[in-house]
């Protein structure tokens, strides 16, 4: 019988050469808006895979983000973290999400500040997640659905190692009704 979930030891902090990835706490809402605002054009450039990117930005939405995140870690429905750099700057948020624990399965999502893009720091602490998923949960499979179009998140899953295995077509709709496709990425182990 698999092990409940809520039973697995999942670490709340991971560290790469550059970057603590760590779990939402609470008061981090500022620091996740301020990052938000920043990116919040790049963001609403993906509707259909980003919907939360639509609303206004507030702390408050970006703090109740944080402590929804650290109760869904708890209960092991989705694994979220965020990455800081040497002088604890926020970075870059990502997470295993949509997880099938049975499998176990993981999707990885993931968006970086604009300031902070093409520097390598978002494969950096993708591979990290990516690694830990499957050397530490047991993961057999770790995939990601980019946008076709989005060029930048298609090519950190590839930098990761993530092989392309097809596009879904008219998959999904932005809000404004226009169809939008999905590029599938998965890493897997027997």
């Amino acid at each position: 019988m698999p092990l409940d979930p809520l039973l697995r030891e999942v670490a709340s902090e991971l560290k790469t050469d550059r970057m603590l990835l760590r779990t939402p706490r609470a008061g981090d809402g500022a620091l996740v808006h301020e990052a938000v605002v920043e990116t919040l054009a790049a963001l609403r450039a993906w509707p259909a895979s980003l919907p939360w990117a639509v609303f206004e930005p507030s702390v408050e939405a970006s703090e109740m983000y944080c402590r929804e995140s650290a109760a869904a870690f708890v209960k092991r429905s989705s694994l979220v973290y965020l990455a800081f750099d040497a002088e604890d700057a926020l970075v870059a948020s990502l997470s295993l999400h949509s997880i099938d624990w049975t499998i176990p399965k993981f999707e990885l999502g993931f968006w970086c500040r604009t300031s902070r893009q093409r520097q390598g720091l978002m494969a950096e602490a993708a591979s990290e997640l990516k690694r830990y998923a499957f050397d530490r949960l047991g993961a057999r499979r770790v995939e990601a659905f980019p946008d076709e179009a989005n060029v930048g998140s298609r090519a950190v899953c590839e930098a990761i190692g993530m092989q392309f295995e097809g596009t879904l077509r008219n998959d999904r709709i932005t809000p404004d009704g226009v169809s939008r496709s999905t590029s599938v990425y998965a890493s897997v182990r027997a």
